[in-house]
């Protein structure tokens, strides 16, 4: 099969099923493995040239509704009559179902179903790791700075937050993302800050700017020097990686 993948988590899927031979093009922010970065690019995932992906001549795009605006790139496939499937996951148990979904589309639905049960068996060691933990450390998790936006309740981070053992400070809010400003961040006092800016390199990060903003040196956070620039491809992507963003933030938490 010949595939062109137009999203990273998506990219990020093929590859835990072992099938990343098979990619022929990929969109130009899917960086992981590493041996992508030689795949024909299609364009930036918001903006992708469907006149590229129409000229790999796919047997299967994988599409992706994950971040607002990318409505369009349906369309040009529907225009283009290539065949597409669509990944939307906003949990752990969607993208689990999300990588049976592609094994399947693979022919190789057995296989799916294996990396899938093995996510949830990650998954569920975690979950009974913490399950009996009352007093947890509160979180918050910067998806970008200025406006405010932040993982809510119905978010894979949320999950990931209660699988470390910890709590999302945003998680009373009934949404994916939430918009809000650095005095609510302020008033709800996190034990912890993680600074996970969408498309950032943590290198172009810098945690002493939050300092800056009124009031925020004197949160525990800061206090406490508590402040984490974390990979937001280990966070912000709905793809199994985040099992490598909950090992690495079990270990900063516990």
């Amino acid at each position: 099969m010949r595939i062109v993948s137009i999203c990273p988590s998506n990219t990020e899927i093929v590859e835990y099923l072992g099938k990343s031979e098979l990619l022929v093009g990929v969109d130009d922010y899917s960086d992981w493995p590493e041996r992508v970065q030689q795949i024909p690019k299609v364009g930036p995932d918001l903006s992708i040239d469907m006149d590229k992906v129409a000229a790999l001549q796919p047997d299967l795009v994988l599409a992706s509704l994950s971040v607002p605006g990318m409505e369009k790139n349906i369309q040009a496939l529907n225009k283009k009559g290539l065949p597409y499937i669509i990944l939307d996951p906003s949990s752990l148990d969607e993208i689990a179902s999300d990588i049976e979904t592609v094994g399947e589309a693979l022919g190789e639905k057995a296989l799916g179903e294996q990396r899938a049960a093995y996510f949830r068996s990650e998954i569920a060691a975690f979950r009974k790791k913490y399950s009996n933990k009352h007093d947890r450390q509160s979180l918050y998790w910067e998806w970008w700075p200025k406006p405010v936006f932040t993982p809510g309740n119905v978010n894979w981070l949320t999950e990931i937050s209660e699988l470390a053992g910890a709590r999302n400070i945003f998680d009373s809010e009934e949404t994916a993302s939430f918009q809000t400003d650095w005095e609510d961040v302020r008033k709800r006092d996190p034990d912890h800050i993680c600074m996970v800016w969408v498309g950032v390199k943590e290198s172009k990060m810098r945690p002493e700017l939050l300092l800056k903003r009124p009031g925020w040196r004197e949160m525990q956070a800061a206090q406490n020097n508590r402040i984490h620039v974390l990979e937001e491809s280990l966070y912000c992507r709905p793809s199994p990686r985040l099992l490598e963003g909950l090992k690495k933030l079990d270990k900063i938490l516990n």
